[in-house]
């Protein structure tokens, strides 16, 4: 595999000539149709196939996998043309295998809400060792706020993806409560009937974990945040499912912030069996314009992380979107737009920007004036901006990369992930 930065007068057919690929290789794994002109700056994915299958006659993807001594769900990998799903036709060519060395192996989650695209879920399914349904909230009697996540559930086990239970105290005006984490937190009689509501949902939804997500909770509930996880883990480990705790992203213990002071790192990673580093929104909503993930920063989290857990137990978040920011930015004025990365590299073409890369972020940007004269600024994430966030993973021992989130296609993250990594399925884990 090859990460091509286009250069002026660079062509698909162009590069599928140069680099010996079929030119729909090229179009697939970066999301590109025929007429699509390339942006400067832009990076593409080139994969090389190596062997090849010709489908014939009454040939089912099932068939051709196990032929070629690989699993279903690889075979759909190593072929984004297939969506993840089995339909076929005769003469239609198949990759079994890329020039490509595996650099480690990984597991793989992701979020999504119950209204993902359906064709997107099934092209992203094979991919994912977990696929977390977002979000089961909390009532303040201790009940759960429903969710309709059972299609979910189904699609996920249909394609040999485990489904994870996520918990948090997000409401429905889609922010996170400090005091519902507090009265939580502070009750034992509601935590208990949190918990054997929780657990009974976790079983009869065929949830193979629980994921929780208590933010700003603030320092006085530290303490008791780890607590309440520890009898959590103490219910859930007889059943053989495991619990994941999500981390404000921290660089030391003491750090200020009511975001950070209720995550005691230690305590947290002693009480769970695994975390998730919720590395990213640096750049946010309401910030001003830079790398949603910059690598330095990300970096950092995770070093702090390894001084109080092990590394093990650890998923990197990657953030599977960015931001166009309308300029000048003004403090409490301004607001990004969240957008999805190849909508990104869409508004670049249309708008005639050459998309650049910072070093020091390991991040691409790019800049433009839309009709009425307004300038922007956008920072997104690409092929590039994935791989150098992915390689933290193998350089640190860490288990893996939850998505955040699904809801948006990005076609060369999952090509470039399934090119360097093999993909733990659920039972591996």
């Amino acid at each position: 595999m090859v990460l091509h930065v286009v250069r002026t007068g660079d062509t698909a057919a162009g590069l599928a000539q140069a680099y010996g690929v079929p030119l729909s290789q090229i179009l697939l794994d970066n999301a590109l149709s025929p007429s699509d002109t390339l942006v400067p700056g832009q990076a593409l994915v080139i994969q090389f196939p190596l062997e090849t299958y010709t489908v014939r006659a009454g040939d089912t993807a099932a068939q051709i996998a196990g032929r070629a001594g690989l699993t279903l769900r690889q075979l759909y990998r190593n072929n984004p043309i297939l969506g993840g799903q089995p339909d076929l036709y005769a003469g239609q060519t198949l990759v079994l295998s890329y020039r490509q060395e595996k650099e480690g192996a990984l597991s793989v989650n992701g979020y999504a809400y119950p209204f993902i695209n359906q064709d997107l879920l099934q092209y992203t399914l094979p991919f994912l060792t977990f696929l977390t349904p977002f979000t089961y909230g909390i009532t303040p009697q201790g009940g759960l706020v429903e969710l309709e996540d059972q299609a979910l559930i189904a699609a996920a086990q249909a394609a040999g993806t485990a489904p994870l239970m996520h918990l948090s105290t997000l409401t429905e005006e889609g922010g996170f409560s400090n005091a519902l984490g507090t009265l939580v937190l502070s009750d034992l009689q509601l935590q208990s009937a949190l918990i054997g509501n929780t657990l009974r949902t976790l079983q009869t939804r065929g949830y193979r974990g629980l994921d929780v997500d208590f933010e700003f909770l603030g320092a006085e509930n530290a303490e008791a945040y780890a607590a309440f996880l520890r009898r959590l883990a103490a219910r859930l480990r007889p059943l053989g499912d495991p619990l994941i705790v999500a981390l404000a992203p921290k660089t030391s213990a003491e750090q200020p912030g009511q975001l950070y002071e209720g995550h005691d790192y230690a305590a947290l990673g002693a009480a769970a069996d695994q975390v998730l580093l919720m590395t990213y929104e640096w750049g946010y909503t309401y910030g001003p314009p830079m790398a949603v993930a910059p690598l330095s920063n990300v970096r950092q989290v995770v070093e702090y992380a390894l001084s109080e857990i092990p590394a093990g137990k650890i998923w990197l978040g990657v953030p599977n979107y960015g931001y166009d920011w309308p300029l000048p930015f003004r403090q409490g004025e301004t607001r990004a737009r969240s957008i999805s990365n190849q909508y990104a590299v869409t508004l670049a073409r249309r708008y005639g920007a050459e998309i650049q890369f910072s070093q020091s972020a390991q991040s691409p940007f790019f800049h433009y004036t839309d009709e009425a004269g307004a300038a922007h600024e956008v920072w997104f994430e690409d092929a590039r901006s994935i791989r150098a966030k992915l390689a933290l993973i193998p350089e640190y021992g860490l288990l893996g990369a939850g998505y955040w989130n699904l809801m948006r296609p990005f076609v060369q993250n999952w090509q470039l992930l399934n090119a360097l990594y093999k993909i733990r399925d659920p039972d591996s884990v």
